[in-house]
């Protein structure tokens, strides 16, 4: 036991040292969360004892340096480059005016959440949903005096929304192959718990969205500086990979910004190079947060967690709810809701087996559970990718992320009333 807190203490040294002590100061932004990783990553090395501190270092290294972790990295210099291009070009002012023009300011949180909706639904991916409507979000905001932290988190939830739910997502793919079960089924229960939620989420912004006032006067749309944003969308949509989609959209930002006269080659060039530099801290981050998750790997702090949850399971609810926790915390542990399916899939099917859960009910809370808690934590790739773009510290995104936590809410509900009846 004392092996297994110990693996899991570096969790408990990041809260401390970032949480706790911004929460003190009252300012999240008096701790740099850079600070925060470090500090944590060295306790974790240390009180890996038993082996050589070269060896400790070497795991570390490895859970930075992961291929996963590479291509997440990949993706946010990309993103900097495109976001940044297109912004020095005048692109994210052409589409805030043509959103604005298009949509009365009472719809704008729920046209946003709409969007992002049907689009990480359509390419079954958050992260790629986060870059292309990040930006626009941000924009909209500035026009019109609302939270950027709050438009960031509409974009954030929705995009959430698809990576629960599409065909083609990875959490769908390995949570319905690790169970058993066929994606179309999976999809029904999913439905039946989420989008309940989602429509009373789409109500909260309706309501919320009365207090948002479009500015009267809006300069002349410059339609051809909003493709570089339509091209991303549509390519996104159409199922491109998210590496090509970006390096589209950077192409498109060269060659619109030199005809529109925003920039010569080199001035495109230094956009381009801002907007990497601009994601340096968010990949120092990254890489951190997966040197750290590893080495708690690596101490059986995972390991631990499932051995604690499955102890005194007894009853079909408590299996669930079981289940429920793994995910999250293994989530919590991994920032990655991908990850966290694979890792407590096969574990997930042995309780669900013995006490008798439908499986295509079992997809479905491991799913929702992933999602919802990925959402939540400022330390995932989605809101470290949406903070990135939007000029945010992470945690501001949180207290405004309401559809993470309503199927989080709808999830728990659905094990402790049953429903659906008929998987229940």
């Amino acid at each position: 036991m004392k092996k297994g807190l110990l693996a899991l203490s570096p969790i408990g040294v990041f809260v401390v040292m970032y949480l706790v002590t911004s929460i003190v100061a009252g300012d999240f932004y008096k701790v740099p969360i850079t600070v925060a990783f470090m500090a944590t990553s060295m306790y974790a090395v240390v009180v890996c004892d038993g082996i050589p501190l070269r060896e400790r270092i070497n795991i570390y290294s490895r859970g930075a340096g992961t291929g996963q972790m590479m291509l997440m990295i990949w993706i946010f210099v990309l993103a900097g480059a495109f976001a940044q291009s297109a912004k020095t070009m005048g692109a994210i002012d052409a589409t805030v005016n043509l959103v604005l023009t298009l949509l009365p300011g009472n719809m704008l949180l729920a046209g946003l959440f709409l969007a992002a909706c049907f689009i990480s639904l359509s390419v079954g991916t958050s992260v790629g949903t986060i870059v292309a409507l990040t930006p626009i979000a941000a924009g909209v905001a500035a026009e019109t005096g609302a939270s950027v932290a709050m438009m960031t988190a509409v974009v954030v939830g929705g995009s959430l929304f698809g990576d629960n739910l599409s065909f083609i997502s990875d959490t769908t793919i390995v949570a319905t192959s690790t169970q058993g079960c066929r994606m179309s089924d999976k999809f029904r229960v999913n439905s039946f718990i989420v989008v309940p939620a989602a429509v009373i989420i789409l109500v909260v912004y309706i309501v919320m969205g009365q207090g948002i006032n479009s500015p009267t006067a809006l300069p002349a749309v410059g339609v051809l500086k909003v493709v570089p944003y339509v091209a991303v969308l549509v390519t996104a949509v159409l199922g491109m990979n998210v590496m090509a989609v970006l390096t589209l959209g950077i192409m498109l930002t060269g060659v619109i910004g030199m005809m529109e006269g925003s920039y010569d080659v080199f001035g495109w060039m230094q956009a381009m190079g801002q907007g990497i530099i601009g994601m340096g801290e968010l990949i120092i981050i990254t890489m951190m947060a997966g040197g750290l998750l590893e080495m708690i790997r690596h101490n059986g702090g995972i390991d631990y967690l499932i051995e604690r949850l499955t102890r005194h399971v007894s009853t079909k609810r408590g299996a669930e709810l079981s289940i429920a926790a793994l995910v999250s915390l293994v989530d919590l542990c991994t920032a990655n809701n991908t990850v966290a399916i694979i890792t407590v899939g096969g574990i997930a099917k042995h309780i669900g087996d013995r006490f008798g859960v439908d499986n295509r009910k079992a997809a479905s809370i491991l799913d929702t559970f992933s999602c919802m808690m990925q959402g939540m934590i400022p330390y995932g790739a989605q809101l470290l990718m949406a903070a990135g773009l939007a000029g945010l510290n992470p945690v501001a995104i949180v207290p405004y992320l309401y559809y993470p936590l309503a199927i989080g809410i709808a999830a728990l509900l659905s094990i402790l009333f049953r429903y659906p009846k008929r998987y229940a």
